[in-house]
């Protein structure tokens, strides 16, 4: 079972590990929300242990986002590990998906039970979820797959992973250059991720990472007169990179 802790505090990191060695478990420790939602990108979890108080941004946005974006949470449940959860605290987190709390400091029973029950939920839902694989068709991205990787989808699942863990720095570099004005480098970002989108199958996205490098060039001659043009072209490009994630 795959489980992600997202804890800044490397005691109880270790203290999670212990706990849970014996357990049929592998476990991934991160410290913040951006470091949980690249991992989450790029793999599936079973369990997700999250802190509330990281550094950077609040352990209530990983939650959010993991709600909004329920194909990057996947089957994961949800946990919280804090102390000093009120019942409203504890109400509000439920309707961000979050099914079980441990409190700090938390016992190896605790934990050790939390593993146990996501494992068992997990098992229940491999029928469905082999049932629900089988039923995918094998003819999506297929010209992608056969133009430029010979056909081996195999080959476009890993460089697929690959662009998905790119992605979160992508979309960071962009809005930074999209908001500062930086419009050579945001020229350059999206001349790449123009081959990159082509290449995944997804011409659609390719054309606004076109359109943006386009825009981008001309507000490196002109700034003044194409600056709202440049920060809707992003926004648009950021929109499906987010989706692709």
């Amino acid at each position: 079972m795959r489980v992600l802790l997202v804890e800044d505090d490397a005691s109880l990191q270790r203290f999670v590990a212990m706990a849970l060695e014996d357990e049929d478990v592998r476990l991934q420790g991160c410290t913040s929300v951006d470091e949980a939602l690249l991992a989450l990108a790029t793999q599936a979890f079973d369990l997700v242990i999250t802190d509330l108080m990281l550094p950077g941004r609040h352990g209530n946005e990983l939650l959010v986002t993991l709600r909004d974006r329920p194909n990057l949470r996947g089957q994961a449940q949800l946990v919280v590990f804090s102390a000093g959860l009120n019942v409203q605290v504890r109400q509000q987190l439920e309707t961000l998906g979050v099914t079980r709390f441990l409190s700090k400091p938390c016992s190896l029973a605790d934990l050790q039970a939390c593993a146990r029950e996501a494992g068992a939920l997990r098992q229940q839902a491999a029928p469905a979820d082999q049932a629900a694989s089988a039923t995918v068709t094998p003819s999506v991205h297929r010209a992608a797959i056969d133009e430029f990787f010979g056909g081996n989808a195999a080959l476009y699942q890993a460089f697929l992973a690959r662009c998905r863990t790119q992605f979160p720095q992508d979309i960071t570099l962009g809005r930074e250059a999209a908001t500062q004005g930086l419009y050579q480098p945001l020229r350059h970002l999206a001349h790449s991720l123009k081959s990159v989108l082509l290449t995944l199958g997804h011409p659609a996205a390719a054309a606004l990472a076109r359109e943006l490098e386009e825009t981008a060039q001309r507000a490196t001659d002109d700034p003044g007169a194409h600056r709202e043009a440049v920060q809707a072209g992003w926004t648009r490009l950021e929109a499906e990179l987010q989706r692709l994630l």
